[in-house]
Order: structure tokens, then sequence, then C-alpha cells
């Protein structure tokens, strides 16, 4: 499976403006492509976000489509700098096995 990481720096002054246009866009590319992706904002630094897409299982697609509403929704004029795209390959989270006492506190 293929993991997608896109950070990029927003002007802040346009936070709410650029949030909407940005889960607007994720919420088409999940009917277009089947996969839904988070909008992430770093702590202590809110301009920084990052969209991530999990489990992806067409890179190729998934990127055309990714670029297609990208450009359709015209993020770029909220985006300081240009968008990072990372894409990392892995398998798909294993349920954890645990014993009765994980030996965390709470």
């Amino acid at each position: 499976m293929h993991h997608y990481y896109i950070y990029y720096r927003i002007n802040e002054k346009d936070a709410g403006e650029a949030e909407t246009l940005v889960r607007s866009m994720q919420a088409r590319l999940a009917c277009r492509s089947g996969v839904s992706g988070h909008l992430l904002k770093k702590r202590d630094e809110p301009g920084l976000w990052m969209e991530v897409y999990e489990e992806v299982s067409d890179p190729q697609g998934f990127e055309r489509l990714l670029n297609q509403a990208v450009d359709e929704f015209d993020l770029d004029i909220f985006i300081e700098g240009a968008r990072k795209m990372e894409c990392f390959i892995g398998e798909a989270a294993q349920p954890p096995v645990c014993t009765q006492d994980s030996g965390m506190s709470r």
C-alpha cells in the first residue's frame, strides 16, 4: 500500500476559508478515488498543514485525481510556497496483540 503525506504553509489570516476549501477538495477526491484524507495542523505552528491519504492501492490513478482536485479547487491561492508530497510504501496497520495488563499508567 502507498501512503501520501502532503504538507504546506497557509496564510493564517485565510485559515478559515482555506480549511473549508481543503475539506471540500478532500470530499470530492474521496468520492472519485475511494480514499479519504485527513487534514492535520502542526501543534504550536497553526500555519503548517498536512494532508494524509493512507492505504492507496492505485498510486498513479490517485495522484492524477489528487492533482485534478487541487487544480479544480484552486488551493494554491492560500498556500505560501509549494505543496510538498511524500509517498511511503508499507503494509496496512496490524491489530495489536495485547495482554490484559498493557503496562501503561492511566
